[in-house]
């Protein structure tokens, strides 16, 4: 349980107490004055099942009125008290108490936290007042925000669970948890559509990336050996070549100087031997 749910039910234990002994409408009365009057009683559920307390409404109307007060205080807010003009007139306190706990209420939906929905919903004279209100709020541990007087709003980022449930509001709450579970489903749904479909286009990708990478590597496969063919042939050539001239070189000089010179320098050369042979 929540520690300030627990500090109010602490608070409003006595009461329940004393309850038992409220054998008079005047004092059960009494009783739910003094209850909604106390400092740190903010919840009023299990002083509203007392017997006692459950009787005024069956007394008579000027007492009926305590318990529907006492109603307001547990579920109800500031506009359901004002448009009531039977029911008995709050002190200072009271009044305090009751705007805390509809500030609370009213903090269930952000679009009424502006300042100009809440001054008109608490029915507070000026900005200043509603600020005062907040900030006591705050310190009382009802409710965590903060005043954004730029903007005109307060920025709520958490309220303390000390309203009580209305009679009747239970098959409204399920109502409204079913949609919400179904809109969770429907969107969960979504989110496992997208990421299935992230997934395939990215498996798809890396499809694409392999079949890139290995044309690019068969096409460099290919130039390479293609690059090999050539110098091979090249280096036939010059291997032959070289073979030719060994072969000339080993049939002797006048072989190769044949060969190079052309017939008739070889010639020339032959008859040049065949003058010194003479001599």
């Amino acid at each position: 349980m929540d520690q300030i749910q627990q500090k109010a039910l602490n608070a409003l234990e006595p009461y329940i107490l004393l309850s038992k002994s409220a054998n008079s409408p005047r004092a059960a009365a009494d009783l739910v004055t003094q209850a909604t009057s106390a400092p740190n009683t903010f919840v009023f559920a299990e002083l509203l099942q007392t017997p006692n307390i459950q009787s005024l409404q069956k007394v008579s109307e000027e007492h009926a009125r305590y318990l529907t007060l006492l109603q307001i205080f547990a579920w109800g807010t500031w506009s359901d008290y004002t448009s009531n003009p039977n029911l008995p007139k709050l002190s200072e306190i009271q009044q305090i108490k009751l705007r805390q706990l509809s500030l609370l209420t009213l903090c269930t939906n952000p679009s009424n936290l502006t300042y100009v929905h809440l001054l008109e919903a608490l029915d507070l004279p000026t900005p200043r007042a509603l600020e005062d209100l907040v900030i006591s709020s705050i310190y009382a541990g009802l409710l965590t925000a903060k005043l954004d007087i730029l903007s005109q709003r307060v920025d709520v980022s958490s309220v303390a669970p000390l309203r009580d449930l209305k009679p009747g509001s239970i098959p409204t709450m399920v109502s409204t948890l079913e949609d919400w579970d179904s809109r969770c489903v429907s969107v969960l749904a979504d989110l496992e559509e997208h990421v299935r479909e992230v997934r395939r286009k990215a498996q798809e990708q890396r499809r694409r990336e392999t079949e890139h990478e290995k044309a690019v590597a068969k096409a460099m496969g290919e130039g390479e050996g293609k690059g090999k063919g050539q110098l091979g042939k090249r280096g036939g050539g010059q291997q032959e070549e070289g073979e030719e001239m060994d072969v000339d070189e080993g049939g002797g000089g006048r072989t190769r100087g044949a060969k190079r010179g052309g017939g008739k320098f070889g010639g020339f050369g032959g008859l040049g031997r065949k003058f010194g042979s003479g001599n």
